[in-house]
């Protein structure tokens, strides 16, 4: 029987969840940071124990996988809504069914003494170096498909958006620009940049400041988390309550968002 390293069972599967959580992210377009997304990929990891553990029923074995999917979406994604929580832990458990069964149908077809698998989970003596080639080149194809797939909305100015904090109310014109990829570092929430003349009679606000960068300038700029965030397509009608936090820029006018967090 091959010998299984723990510490390189652990490593194997955090670099695995870390890959699987981030195509997650760009399949269902939802902010991930990396903080999160590292805890969540080494609380995943442990479930990869199982391994070690006599082969278990297949009701047993799916329930252990479902609740593992669930939970590790819950502390990458937080929860969101039932909905958003459907559709992350969907594309993750997907993403792991995929990957699996193509690491299974290698495992079955060429019986590699390198590799032992066993509840569902499997275990390499790897090639590190070999292991980030090709899940970083896999990753590298996936991002340049969502780059051309998710194309800005035509009439990306025709937008309106309303932002209720506690008894205010706050609206200025939309615009979708997928050059908007700010995101909040502590709650993995996309920003809309607003001018900071839309928020002046805005009081007693609990602000924070995060780090963002142009191709001209490094710097912080404010956000805060409203109540509720609402973006209107003046040409529809069409209503969308988003989860996203404010920004105050320069960008008087007009409310930078990216498209994305139209189809979260």
């Amino acid at each position: 029987m091959q010998t299984i390293y723990i510490d390189v069972l652990i490593v194997l599967n955090i670099y695995i969840n870390y890959f699987l959580l981030k195509t997650t992210s760009k399949i269902t377009s939802s902010p991930l940071s990396i903080s999160r997304c590292i805890l969540a990929s080494f609380y995943g990891s442990l479930f990869s124990l199982l391994i070690l553990a006599p082969e278990l029923p297949f009701f047993i074995n799916i329930t252990i996988k479902i609740i593992a999917a669930v939970t590790v979406v819950i502390v990458a994604f937080g929860i969101h809504g039932k909905s958003r929580l459907i559709k992350n832990t969907s594309a993750f458990f997907s993403a792991n069914f995929i990957f699996a069964g193509a690491i299974y149908a290698v495992y079955s077809w060429f019986k590699p003494q390198f590799m032992h698998f066993s509840n569902s989970y499997f275990y390499i003596d790897f090639s590190l170096l070999l292991l980030v080639i090709s899940t970083a080149l896999l990753y590298a194809v996936l991002c340049i498909f969502k780059r051309f797939s998710d194309k800005v909305p035509e009439n990306s100015d025709s937008y309106k958006i309303i932002v209720r904090y506690k008894e205010k109310i706050f609206t200025a014109k939309g615009l979708a620009d997928t050059g908007n990829a700010l995101t909040d570092f502590f709650s993995g929430k996309p920003v809309i940049i607003f001018g900071k003349n839309d928020f002046v009679d805005l009081n007693k606000v609990r602000f924070r400041l995060i780090p963002y960068s142009t191709i001209s300038e490094s710097n912080v700029i404010p956000v805060f988390s409203p109540d509720e965030t609402v973006i209107i397509n003046t040409l529809t009608g069409e209503k969308k309550l988003v989860d996203a936090v404010i920004g105050l820029g320069e960008n008087d006018g007009k409310a930078i968002f990216n498209p994305k967090i139209l189809k979260n």
